[in-house]
């Protein structure tokens, strides 16, 4: 696929650029199973991040009364004391997520290259899903009490952790299932089932206190440890399949298997040898990293706004998620075959356009009321998820052979380096406004400045080029 019109680039690679992965999968069938097995990674473990991270266990338990001190509690929602106590818990949650977000910066690219040097991929996969299960189920003795937040709160901060070093497995082992003609489907099919796989776990969560938990006493944070052990049993049930049926990569050939502390030599020298064969890839790192922060801005930050700035209940928030949600993972999987046909650059900037108008429509047609938040909202919900997904798939176009799980590693890192543009600029405008509504200019303009970043970005290879 060629533009019809010059685009400028940044530098070229200065020299060939090697073997990806995928060019030597032109060619290969391969079996559905094998695809459908990868895929359902995604259903399973996404109710760790909808479930427990973001919608329920943290935000309506962890960071609730029931975890302050009962004296303070007693004072009500109005006591200047209260409020003080539920910023700490916020914060304290903050802290060991930074913390998590240190570690993943620190460790992820490492624990990648050692797992492509050894060719034990599925290894680190089993081992980080199976590290984050363990945590969720440790959740079952977070008891509502002061005593328990510490517990319950480096818990999920150990669980995301495992979470991503995992997905970094994970992504680096989608060139096993896909080819340079199907990646951007097989992506899709994965992000899009980790959006409905989320949906059903919160569906089931609004089901079930709906109907007052069918009689099942609630009180010392039963109902939410329930759910905690809910999400770890559902991610046993379907996260197996991926280390069953989709077969290993070989260990890359020619790669020092060293220890740990001068796997980081190794690491600075590929970073040098990326760079010079592989700039593309480079770049990209780069601007991915600064939109797809704005992404996880916009789901990070959705919710507050509905409620805030257009005046939505605690029920139609839970709403207008499970829709959300829902159109985000139907538009993944149906543009997974655009980012095929088109490539995944044309759907990034594609996306990335269209989240920036509609944010700002989000913003400047407020006064007409709650129809711009569904409108807007479901449309950036809509964009999302293809960008994330032509994201990932981009990146294995472009990934030296045998170097998948460090490269996918590296992507986790930069993403992490970035996580706080966002925040920052939502919390500025924020404060210098007065109003929530303009906090949402600061993401646009984090993903309006990784658009611009990736306008730059030459485009990866498809199996047309």
């Amino acid at each position: 696929m060629t533009d019809a019109a010059p685009r400028p680039e940044l530098p070229a690679d200065s020299v060939t650029p090697p073997t990806t992965g995928l060019e030597l999968r032109e060619g290969v069938r391969i079996p559905r199973r094998q695809v459908y097995s990868w895929a359902l990674w995604d259903w399973g473990t996404q109710p760790f991040n909808t479930v427990i991270l973001t919608f329920v266990f943290t935000a309506l338990y962890l960071t609730t009364e029931s975890f302050l001190d009962p004296a303070v509690a007693a004072l009500g929602r109005d006591d200047p004391a209260y409020q003080r106590g539920l910023a700490d818990l916020t914060s304290g949650v903050g802290l060991w997520n930074t913390l998590a977000g240190v570690l993943i910066l620190v460790l992820a690219p490492v624990l990648g290259q050692r797992a492509d040097a050894t060719g034990r991929r599925k290894a680190w996969l089993a081992g980080g899903t199976g590290g984050m299960v363990l945590c969720m189920l440790a959740l079952w003795f977070v008891e509502a009490d002061p005593a328990y937040f510490v517990l319950g709160a480096a818990l999920i901060g150990l669980g995301s952790v495992l979470n991503e070093i995992a997905g970094v497995n994970y992504n680096a082992m989608m060139v096993s299932v896909a080819t340079p003609k199907t990646v951007g489907k097989v992506s899709g099919l994965g992000w899009g089932l980790g959006y409905v796989g989320g949906i059903l776990t919160l569906v089931f969560v609004v089901v079930a206190n709906t109907a007052d938990w069918w009689g099942m006493p609630t009180d010392n944070g039963l109902a939410f440890r329930v759910i905690a052990v809910g999400c770890a049993l559902w991610a046993l049930a379907f996260s197996w399949p991926v280390l069953a049926f989709v077969p290993e990569l070989p260990p890359t050939k020619g790669r020092p298997q060293v220890g740990f502390f001068a796997s980081y030599v190794v690491l600075f020298r590929d970073i040098q040898g990326l760079w010079r064969t592989s700039r593309r890839t480079f770049w990209f790192l780069l601007a991915s990293a600064v939109y797809r922060d704005g992404l996880s801005g916009i789901f990070a930050f959705g919710a507050i706004i509905g409620g805030v700035s257009f005046g939505f209940s605690a029920d139609q928030v839970i709403v207008f998620g499970i829709a959300a949600n829902l159109v985000a993972g139907i538009s993944t999987v149906l543009v997974g075959r655009a980012d095929d046909r088109f490539g995944p650059r044309a759907v990034i900037l594609s996306t990335l356009s269209i989240i920036v108008v509609a944010g700002l429509a989000v913003v400047f047609l407020r006064d007409l009321g709650p129809i711009v938040y569904w409108v807007g909202g479901l449309v950036l919900s809509a964009c999302v998820g293809p960008a994330q997904s032509a994201s990932r798939s981009y990146l294995a176009r472009v990934t030296p052979a045998g170097k998948e799980s460090e490269i996918f590693g590296l992507y986790a890192t930069t993403g992490r380096a970035t996580s706080w543009m966002s925040g920052a600029l939502w919390t500025t405008a924020i404060v210098v406004t007065g109003a929530t509504i303009w906090g949402t200019l600061g993401i646009i303009a984090v993903v309006l400045f990784g658009l611009v970043l990736m306008w730059f970005v030459q485009d990866a290879p498809t199996a047309d080029a």
